[in-house]
Protein backbone atom coordinates (compact mmCIF):
# COMPACT_ATOMS: atom_id res chain seq x y z
CA UNK A 1 0.00 0.00 0.00
CA UNK A 2 2.11 3.10 -1.12
CA UNK A 3 1.08 6.60 -0.09
CA UNK A 4 0.27 8.19 -3.88
CA UNK A 5 -3.40 8.09 -3.39
CA UNK A 6 -4.36 9.81 -6.56
CA UNK A 7 -4.01 9.12 -9.78
CA UNK A 8 -2.99 12.16 -12.08
CA UNK A 9 -5.29 15.10 -12.73
CA UNK A 10 -6.23 14.05 -16.45
CA UNK A 11 -8.73 17.10 -17.10
CA UNK A 12 -11.29 15.47 -14.71
CA UNK A 13 -12.60 18.17 -12.26
CA UNK A 14 -12.39 16.29 -9.41
CA UNK A 15 -8.61 15.04 -9.99
CA UNK A 16 -7.96 18.65 -10.81
CA UNK A 17 -9.01 19.50 -6.98
CA UNK A 18 -7.09 17.01 -5.45
CA UNK A 19 -4.28 18.30 -7.49
CA UNK A 20 -4.40 21.69 -6.01
CA UNK A 21 -5.03 20.89 -2.76
CA UNK A 22 -2.22 18.42 -2.91
CA UNK A 23 0.03 21.43 -4.09
CA UNK A 24 -1.45 23.56 -1.13
CA UNK A 25 -0.76 20.93 1.24
CA UNK A 26 2.55 20.74 -0.23
CA UNK A 27 3.38 24.21 0.81
CA UNK A 28 1.60 24.20 3.80
CA UNK A 29 4.26 21.23 5.03
CA UNK A 30 7.37 23.12 3.34
CA UNK A 31 6.29 25.89 5.70
CA UNK A 32 6.06 23.88 8.65
CA UNK A 33 9.13 22.00 8.16
CA UNK A 34 10.94 25.57 7.33
CA UNK A 35 9.58 26.64 10.84
CA UNK A 36 10.41 23.83 12.45
CA UNK A 37 13.84 23.71 11.19
CA UNK A 38 13.83 27.36 12.09
CA UNK A 39 13.11 27.00 15.66
CA UNK A 40 15.88 24.25 16.03
CA UNK A 41 18.40 26.25 14.65
CA UNK A 42 17.58 29.25 17.12
CA UNK A 43 17.57 26.94 19.80
CA UNK A 44 20.89 25.45 19.01
CA UNK A 45 23.46 27.62 17.21
CA UNK A 46 25.33 25.02 14.64
CA UNK A 47 24.64 22.15 15.90
CA UNK A 48 27.33 19.44 14.69
CA UNK A 49 24.46 16.78 14.00
CA UNK A 50 21.63 17.60 11.66
CA UNK A 51 18.98 17.74 14.32
CA UNK A 52 15.97 19.90 12.49
CA UNK A 53 16.22 17.43 9.42
CA UNK A 54 16.31 14.80 12.03
CA UNK A 55 13.59 15.76 14.13
CA UNK A 56 11.53 16.64 11.00
CA UNK A 57 11.98 13.02 9.39
CA UNK A 58 10.82 11.18 13.09
CA UNK A 59 8.29 13.60 13.23
CA UNK A 60 6.89 13.36 9.83
CA UNK A 61 7.16 9.62 10.15
CA UNK A 62 5.14 9.18 13.66
CA UNK A 63 2.61 11.48 11.87
CA UNK A 64 2.28 9.55 8.67
CA UNK A 65 1.60 6.31 11.13
CA UNK A 66 -0.85 7.98 13.09
CA UNK A 67 -2.78 9.52 10.26
CA UNK A 68 -2.34 6.18 7.73
CA UNK A 69 -4.03 4.33 10.70
CA UNK A 70 -6.51 6.87 12.04
CA UNK A 71 -7.93 7.32 8.55
CA UNK A 72 -8.13 3.57 7.89
CA UNK A 73 -9.66 2.79 11.00
CA UNK A 74 -11.07 5.42 13.11
CA UNK A 75 -11.33 8.63 11.34
CA UNK A 76 -12.21 7.70 7.36
CA UNK A 77 -11.30 10.69 5.15
CA UNK A 78 -12.16 10.87 1.41
CA UNK A 79 -9.64 9.87 -0.90
CA UNK A 80 -9.01 13.66 -1.74
CA UNK A 81 -8.53 14.48 1.76
CA UNK A 82 -6.72 11.51 2.16
CA UNK A 83 -4.43 12.77 -1.14
CA UNK A 84 -4.62 16.52 0.44
CA UNK A 85 -2.67 15.14 4.10
CA UNK A 86 -0.61 12.31 3.46
CA UNK A 87 0.93 13.23 -0.15
CA UNK A 88 0.54 17.07 0.18
CA UNK A 89 1.62 18.40 4.10
CA UNK A 90 3.37 15.12 4.88
CA UNK A 91 5.10 15.40 1.79
CA UNK A 92 6.33 18.84 1.71
CA UNK A 93 6.90 18.28 5.22
CA UNK A 94 9.17 15.47 4.76
CA UNK A 95 9.78 12.82 2.19
CA UNK A 96 11.25 10.73 4.94
CA UNK A 97 7.45 10.27 5.95
CA UNK A 98 6.44 8.51 2.90
CA UNK A 99 9.74 6.35 2.86
CA UNK A 100 9.35 5.39 6.35
CA UNK A 101 5.88 4.41 5.34
CA UNK A 102 6.22 2.38 2.24
CA UNK A 103 9.33 0.21 3.75
CA UNK A 104 6.76 -0.54 6.62
CA UNK A 105 4.20 -1.78 4.28
CA UNK A 106 6.92 -3.60 2.72
CA UNK A 107 8.16 -5.35 6.10
CA UNK A 108 4.17 -5.54 7.00
CA UNK A 109 3.56 -7.06 3.98
CA UNK A 110 6.40 -9.95 4.50
CA UNK A 111 8.36 -8.21 2.09
CA UNK A 112 12.00 -8.03 3.74
CA UNK A 113 13.99 -8.28 0.75
CA UNK A 114 12.15 -5.67 -0.82
CA UNK A 115 12.05 -3.50 1.98
CA UNK A 116 16.20 -3.48 3.09
CA UNK A 117 16.24 -2.82 -0.99
CA UNK A 118 14.14 0.10 -0.47
CA UNK A 119 16.24 1.22 2.60
CA UNK A 120 20.51 0.30 1.29
CA UNK A 121 19.13 1.44 -2.93
CA UNK A 122 17.92 4.60 -1.53
CA UNK A 123 20.19 5.22 1.06
CA UNK A 124 23.35 4.63 -1.00
CA UNK A 125 22.14 5.64 -4.54
CA UNK A 126 20.65 8.70 -2.86
CA UNK A 127 24.42 9.62 -1.50
CA UNK A 128 25.78 8.97 -4.76
CA UNK A 129 23.42 10.85 -6.34
CA UNK A 130 23.86 14.03 -4.77
CA UNK A 131 28.21 13.26 -5.28
CA UNK A 132 27.00 12.79 -9.16
CA UNK A 133 25.36 16.34 -8.81
CA UNK A 134 28.63 17.97 -7.11
CA UNK A 135 30.34 16.65 -9.44
CA UNK A 136 28.50 17.35 -11.90
CA UNK A 137 28.03 21.27 -11.07
CA UNK A 138 31.83 21.29 -10.77
CA UNK A 139 32.61 20.19 -14.14
CA UNK A 140 30.08 22.62 -15.74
Amino acid sequence: MGVALARPACGDPIRMRTLILVMLGGAFGTGLRYSLSSLVHLAIKQPKFPLATFIVNLSGSFLIGLLVEAFASRFPVSPSARATVLVGVLGGYTTFSSFSFETFSLIRQGDFWLAALNVSASVLLGLAAVWAGMRFAQVI
